[in-house]
């Protein structure tokens, strides 16, 4: 059996990545769709879409199926969203009340509730953050590249964007973002702490200069910059 730990990690990892947010979005249509058509929707190659559907399958999130057969060959293999499992266990009801009231409780006692809850995250990226190797010295891609891993994970959907001597995390999908929408001041600065923290980690050339909530309705953009 399955143990329900393991269980939300494939289901936030197979959502982590923006292009399989972009596929479910195309299934929640109610259409089953094969590679080829799911891939025009997305802008990928079938090859690609197929194996983020891999992903979202293990996740039991879709579910692929033969088409009816037009002729001789290997029948179409189609997709759509697996019943009952649209959404990771993080997203349920009680996972969102209990993310509310402890942002509600934050926000209401403490002095100062974005330094609070950014101090919270900051200690939590130092935590889910592995440790640089001794002497070792990360270019500022390969620390990118090591929080692009860190958001994944966490359900994010992040897109790096690298501008010059500046980068942007394109994170589209929150995992908290009904709570987020009442409680920016605590979340959004978990978000921003989480982030400093795992930069501090790993040594990264990188400091974290913002993190803009709401740019656009599903998406948010966290701002970092070479250090020094």
């Amino acid at each position: 059996m399955t143990s329900p730990h393991l269980e939300t990690t494939s289901l936030h990892r197979a959502l982590a990545g923006a292009s399989r947010v972009r596929i479910m979005e195309l299934l929640r249509a109610g259409q089953s769709l094969d590679a080829h058509e799911l891939g025009k929707g997305v802008g990928l190659h079938p090859n690609t879409v197929r194996s983020h559907l891999d992903l979202l399958i293990e996740a039991g999130l879709v579910e692929g199926l033969p088409a009816p057969s037009t002729g001789p060959g290997r029948p179409r293999v189609v997709y759509r969203l697996a019943e009952g499992r649209t959404f990771p266990a993080g997203d349920e009801p009680g996972y969102k009340l209990l993310a509310q009231i402890l942002a509600s409780y934050l926000a209401g006692t403490a002095r100062d509730p974005s330094a609070a809850a950014e101090e919270a995250g900051n200690a939590w990226g130092h935590y889910l953050t592995k440790k640089a190797e001794p002497f070792a010295r990360l270019t500022a891609a390969q620390a990118t590249q090591r929080i692009q891993a860190l958001f994944e994970e966490l359900g994010f959907a992040p897109e790096v964007r690298a501008e010059g001597d500046r980068q942007r995390i394109l994170l589209h999908r929150c995992p908290f973002r009904e709570t987020a929408e009442t409680t920016p001041e605590v979340v959004c600065a978990v978000h921003l702490g989480l982030l400093r923290g795992a930069l501090d980690e790993i040594g990264a050339p990188l400091k974290a200069t913002l993190l803009e909530p709401f740019v656009e309705p599903s998406l948010c953009v966290a701002h970092m910059q070479r250090a020094g």
